[in-house]
């Protein structure tokens, strides 16, 4: 018997006899011999194997609630994100598990999270990343290092011919721009897509929702049913994007919509890319579900197929830290932090969302309630209200839950307010600093 034989009987033991253990070692496996286990489950096996990787993922993130407390507590400079990279790697290893599964490919989204100093350990588990135009397409290129899918609402000519070096694959939104670039693209050895809407969502914020009446991203229906045939020979597949932090069973209804609409195309291509939206890495997550659509989907029409989750990358990985400033009283308490809604987590301006803080509950359920505000001028930066055990001291640290999603990347020097420090905690437990902000990044972006 093999190393890698013995080893692949002990993880199918441990699968079956529901070892806590079984996810790590499954893990740990190489390639071949992560499809060897897979090819010797039946469906109960997988199922099991499914909830034992869930369940590690999650005893990962409630040790990690505690690590992150601990380092609030410490002496950090704060306004601070912390990332926790043995975090991200849970997360990678949840969606490599679906693409041993499916044989699909994943791309990371840079448009949610683009720290690079994750990436080493990221790309050793995804196929690359997608990119919104030239600075995310060179920064998949010369720091991911894998396949760089670039879509954008509308490329620049002065820029096309950059963006097309860093580029794998390019993702038109128009005939026009298709009709434009797409036999230059060929002519460099790119991949052509072409994103069309799939004619349905469920996504309840309209401004976060892709197929939003008179949305301008995708081509509807009507005129692809009109123009595909003149430039079919050019494309090599299409891609979809209708989700924002939902579940399989939506998807499930979104492809039902896109394969009623271009189902008779897709034969005749080589991929499809589900777009983004996915939150794999979500505790209720149902991945089975995902993992029959997409090997639905693939055998009914022989196409590789891509996802571009961003956010199920980093989710729940990454805090803010703040310190409490000052407390001043108006009609309620009101903690002043070194942290501002406006500038660096401003999605809680405009979802809007009342992010977590760590040991902090509701207005009314603790005894000691709070508002706590920013430093910035603006008569809006509030994060929300929260109550606590005991009253909050200028001084104290807060510690603002799932803040290296679409925070890092978004946010500004709005009123000379210095951007946090990036902090990476590695595996054993190191914490480095990897970027420190100060006035030359203020004053660089001014004239």
């Amino acid at each position: 018997m093999t190393d890698t034989t013995a080893q692949v009987e002990e993880v199918l033991h441990a699968i079956t006899a529901k070892d806590s253990c079984a996810a790590g070692m499954y893990a740990a496996l190489s390639g071949d011999a992560r499809a060897s286990v897979l090819g010797q489950l039946d469906v109960r096996g997988l199922r099991a194997l499914t909830a034992t990787i869930k369940r590690a993922r999650k005893k990962a993130f409630t040790a990690a609630r505690g690590r992150f407390l601990k380092i609030a507590g410490d002496t950090m400079r704060t306004p601070a994100y912390v990332v926790d990279e043995t975090l991200i790697e849970e997360n990678m290893r949840v969606m490599r598990y679906v693409k041993d599964r499916t044989g699909c490919k994943i791309l990371h989204a840079l448009k949610s999270y683009a720290s690079f100093a994750t990436f080493p350990m990221m790309s050793r588990y995804l196929d690359g990343t997608c990119a919104s135009g030239l600075n995310e397409a060179r920064l998949g290129k010369e720091e991911f290092k894998r396949e760089v899918h670039t879509y954008g609402a509308a490329y620049r000519d002065e820029e096309i011919r950059q963006i097309l070096q860093y580029s794998d694959y390019i993702i038109f939104n128009s005939f026009h721009q298709l009709q434009n670039y797409g036999q230059t693209a060929k002519g460099l050895g790119l991949e052509i897509g072409l994103r069309v809407n799939p004619g349905y969502a469920e996504v309840a914020t309209e401004m976060y929702n892709p197929c939003a009446p008179n949305s301008r991203l995708g081509v509807v229906h009507e005129a692809f049913f009109k123009e595909f045939p003149a430039h079919e020979n050019v494309v090599d597949g299409l891609h979809f994007h209708a989700m924002c932090e939902q579940n399989s069973d939506v998807l499930d209804r979104v492809l039902k919509s896109f394969e009623k609409l271009y189902g008779q195309y897709i034969r005749e291509l080589k991929w499809v890319n589900f777009g983004g939206g996915h939150h794999i890495t979500r505790d209720d997550y149902d991945l089975e579900r995902l993992i029959g659509l997409i090997n639905g989907f693939k055998k009914r029409y022989g196409v590789q197929v891509y996802l571009e989750p961003g956010e199920a990358s980093v989710y729940e990985a990454g805090v803010l830290i703040s310190s409490v400033l000052d407390i001043v009283t108006n009609r309620m308490e009101i903690a002043i932090i070194d942290a501002s809604a406006e500038t660096h987590m401003p999605d809680v301006l405009l979802m809007p969302y009342r992010p977590n803080v760590v040991k902090s509950a509701e207005p009314c359920e603790k005894k000691y309630a709070y508002r706590l505000a920013g430093p910035s001028c603006l008569a809006g930066d509030v994060i929300g209200d929260y109550s606590f055990d005991r009253p909050l001291r200028r001084g104290d640290r807060l510690v603002f839950a799932d803040m290296a999603l679409y925070s890092i990347v978004k946010s500004t020097t709005f009123n000379g307010i210095d951007l946090p420090e990036i902090a990476i905690i590695r595996d054993g437990g190191k914490i480095e600093v990897v970027k420190k902000f100060g006035y030359e990044d203020y004053r660089g972006r001014l004239s």
